[in-house]
């Protein structure tokens, strides 16, 4: 009898859905109303009868939409696009977000709504949907003009940020409280683990799908592809992580594999169809009582997103050194909420720490905006001749001095390419010491399952924290080694730059190479010391780790050259998985 009710409602959704976006697309709107309308149709709170019996497989079904959205954004994401959309995106990105959220936790407020729901209400509004921009800018047939670009580099950020922002919800909701503390702590694992999760999944995933991909079988490749993605779902939750952050890490990874375009069309009509039930699910929720009785407050909330996203995203676009139209069209384009919305209100929902009523006010909100969202775009360019008409010259020659100044203080030829070679080179280190903290957290978070493994041959725990903790340091040692050359060649390259004949004379190559030998000793200490503070919980004695830290140096002396090689061809590795990716845009 489950399964027949279960096919019931699943043949109701479907059904409805499908005639529903029919005719929302032949009144041209986006077909993820659609669905939100098909569910509010046949939901519980519609009369005169409810069409759905089992709610709660609905909801689990809706639980799978969610990974396939976000695995499909991490499939739209890529590395190379995150390094070229610039300063635009990150400077936009963090004050929309910054701004937005400290709106939202106002308004809550004002409302006199509690603190929970006023913060998470905050995180509703901080994150524009992908999907509704992507799909408005292509309706439009604007998505290659610049804006567009700089819009789509924003998203990228809005989306790496609002898994941060997920992350930090889901802590203070177990919590009940948020210190400086606790949001450095989680910012910090959260930034590592995505790191570390990156590095070692390009590494790996991409061959293996090209393993694969060898047998020709479309199959094949599918099963792979979602027992790679729920296997990832599954790791991130037993590292008490939300499987949202999987699904995008996962599609992320998968997005420097060759097979992108042959993943993308295999997994389309599965996402489709959970995405679809997703937003139904979100209709199901919808309770008219409720949209009356706040009907003032969504009023009040879809101003605020419309006027705080144009602001602040178009001063985040300005002050990177765009012109005022360009950024006034990435304000108006970002004016919306969406998918990532539901999401974060499902959360709190899920985490029963926000009140019922926010749900429905966050798509009501959604719906709303997302209607605004083309002719916001389509007005963008005669509010900006306006508004030109109207500023006064004094007021125009200002920003068009500011812009002139932005461009005179980029470094141009050599001071650029310096730049870019330093830039690369702490990015380098970056990576490495993030790949030595995570070895020394694994060993400290799998100390006492390792220890009672061992506890046959090695049965005094001092001596169990050596040799683990000596076993991660071995493992580090690559890492470490690389990240003490990279080191030296900043330290010599800072000393060429920072030395000069004329200030040191006879000197000059003296002090170059003390500099080049002191700034890579000094930070090799600092990272030593970040080490053993980071694993105090298995940090053996100072007899154990005196010995440790020498039998380390011995086999790093000897083995030098060999460490070297392999930390190479990872890093070749690595390069040609990200080198050989086609841009979708190639495509």
């Amino acid at each position: 009898m489950h399964a027949i009710s279960f096919i019931q409602d699943l043949a109701v959704i479907m059904l409805v859905a499908g005639v529903v976006t029919v005719l929302f697309h032949r009144l041209k709107q986006p077909v993820v109303l659609g669905y939100i309308a098909a569910g509010f149709i046949i939901g519980p709170h519609t009369p005169p009868f409810g069409l759905i019996h089992d709610e709660d497989t609905i909801k689990i079904l809706a639980e799978l939409g969610v990974i396939f959205l976000m695995f499909c954004l991490g499939l739209e994401f890529s590395l190379r696009k995150l390094f070229k959309v610039g300063a635009t995106a990150f400077i936009a990105a963090f004050l929309e977000i910054m701004l937005m959220i400290w709106i939202g936790y106002e308004i809550g407020q004002l409302f006199g709504w509690s603190t929970m729901d006023s913060l998470f209400l905050g995180a509703i509004l901080a994150i524009s949907s992908t999907t509704i921009i992507v799909k408005a800018l292509n309706d439009l047939k604007m998505k290659n003009q610049r804006f567009a670009q700089l819009i789509f580099g924003v998203l990228i950020v809005e989306d790496i940020l609002g898994i941060g922002i997920i992350a930090l919800l889901s802590g203070i909701a177990v919590s009940g409280t948020v210190s400086s503390g606790e949001v450095f702590s989680t910012v910090g694992k959260l930034s590592l683990f995505m790191v570390v999760a990156l590095v070692i999944g390009i590494l790996l995933v991409p061959r293996l799908l090209a393993y694969v991909a060898k047998f020709e079988s479309d199959e094949m490749l599918l099963i792979t592809v979602l027992g790679l993605c729920f296997g990832f779902c599954l790791l991130v939750v037993k590292l008490e992580y939300s499987m949202v952050l999987g699904a995008f890490l996962i599609g992320a990874i998968m997005a420097e594999s060759k097979q992108l375009v042959k993943i993308e069309h295999l997994i389309e009509p599965i996402r489709d169809m959970f995405s679809a039930i997703f937003f139904v699910a979100i209709g199901l929720l919808i309770d008219p009582q409720i949209l009356l009785d706040y009907a003032w407050p969504i009023a009040v909330i879809t101003v605020a997103v419309v006027l705080g996203k144009m602001l602040s995203c178009g001063l985040g676009a300005f002050i990177a050194g765009n012109d005022g139209k360009t950024s006034l069209r990435v304000g108006m384009g970002l004016s919306q909420i969406g998918e990532f919305s539901f999401i974060i209100a499902a959360l709190g929902m899920t985490l029963q720490v926000t009140s019922d009523f926010l749900y429905p006010v966050a798509v009501a909100v959604s719906a709303i905006t997302t209607l605004l969202t083309p002719y916001l775009i389509r007005a963008a360019d005669p509010l900006s001749h306006s508004l030109a008409g109207i500023v006064p010259k004094r007021v125009a020659r200002v920003f068009g001095m500011y812009g002139e100044w932005l461009r005179s203080i980029q470094p141009q030829g050599q001071g650029a390419l310096l730049a870019s070679m330093i830039r690369k080179i702490l990015l380098q280190v970056g990576v490495n010491l993030a790949l030595v903290v995570a070895i020394f957290f694994c060993g400290a978070y799998f100390a006492e399952r390792i220890g009672e493994y061992f506890s046959e041959w090695v049965t005094e725990v001092g001596q169990q924290k050596a040799w683990i903790w000596g076993a991660s340091l071995l493992l580090s040692l690559p890492f470490l080694i690389a990240a003490y050359r990279k080191l030296k060649a900043l330290s010599m390259l800072l000393a060429e730059m920072s030395v000069k004949p004329e200030m040191a004379g006879r000197h000059t190559e003296r002090v170059r190479r003390v500099i080049a030998e002191v700034i890579p000793l000094l930070s090799l200490g600092g990272i030593f010391l970040l080490i053993a503070l980071l694993s105090a919980s298995m940090l053996p004695t100072s007899e154990w780790l005196l010995l440790i830290v020498l039998v380390a140096a011995v086999i790093a002396a000897v083995l030098w050259r060999w460490f070297i090689r392999v930390h190479t061809r990872m890093q070749i590795a690595l390069l040609e998985t990200l080198g050989n990716h086609q841009e979708p845009s190639d495509r």
